[in-house]
């Protein structure tokens, strides 16, 4: 698979994708929209990729938001539309069926946090900075932002996030559920490949279970999220993944899974 402004690398089970407009602080205009797409749609139905790294070129940024040259004259509808196409891949991400881990390695802003945030986690070096600066653009963010943000860091540190449009570090980022870790930069793709290696590792099933019962749980009431983890402990139990992990723990050896 080719394409103009990725890079996609597969090995061990891991696929790296990396935004590749470097000169462009690697920001999200349609093509790479639209590139982004196609690739984790791919990726989805890719047997051999079991875990997803997302990263962005050059030391400067991850994304550094979308491309402002093409939201300069849109009409409602079209803006409409270039929400919902953002919003679709947002969603393609998160609901992947495989762990996409997000390596922060700079600048994070407006669509590019919203990218990170579409992950399942994210890794930040310590120079990352992260925000949804729309409003100083008289805009708000558009491609899921405000309703990630909010359920990641609450609703009181969201509003204020949005509404300010401030960045913040990396480590204040930790300190609010923003990010799931902070290394510094030299050690962040080396941080990231041993969190996928120890991912890949583990049954797809199980990991396939354990990601539909937390984002489906979310929105729902917490005793229907807890009726859904029941069922999905059930048919996790009865694999043959589970009869085989839990007798390689008492065998004292490592489980060898079959994803079933």
């Amino acid at each position: 698979m080719e394409f103009t402004n990725l890079l996609l690398e597969c090995a061990e089970g891991i696929a790296t994708v990396t935004v590749n407009r470097p000169d462009k602080l690697n920001a999200l205009n349609r093509a790479t929209v639209a590139e982004l797409s196609a690739c984790f749609s791919a990726l989805a139905g890719d047997e051999t990729v079991r875990v997803v790294l997302l990263t962005g070129a050059g030391e400067k940024a991850f994304v550094a938001g979308a491309d402002i040259s093409e939201l300069a004259d849109l009409r409602a509808d079209q803006a409409e539309r270039y929400a919902l196409d953002g919003q679709r891949l947002m969603d393609l991400i998160e609901n992947l069926g495989k762990p996409v881990i997000a390596l922060v390695n700079g600048f994070a802003l407006g669509g590019g946090c919203e990218l990170a945030m579409a992950c399942t986690m994210r890794l930040a070096a310590e120079s990352a900075r992260l925000g949804l600066p729309e409003t100083g653009l008289g805009l708000i963010p558009g491609f899921g932002g405000t309703q990630r943000l909010a359920r990641l860091v609450g609703r009181g540190r969201a509003q204020e996030l949005v509404l300010t449009g401030d960045m913040v570090s990396a480590d204040r980022a930790l300190g609010m559920g923003l990010v799931n870790r902070v290394v510094p930069g030299e050690e962040l793709a080396q941080a990231g490949r041993e969190m996928a290696s120890a991912l890949a590792a583990k049954s797809m099933l199980t990991l396939r279970l354990a990601l539909r019962s937390v984002g489906e749980g979310l929105q729902m009431a917490q005793s229907g999220g807890c009726g859904l983890e029941a069922s999905l402990f059930g048919v996790a139990a009865a694999s043959q993944d589970a009869r085989e992990g839990c007798t390689a723990f008492l065998g004292k050896r490592k489980p060898e899974f079959k994803d079933r």
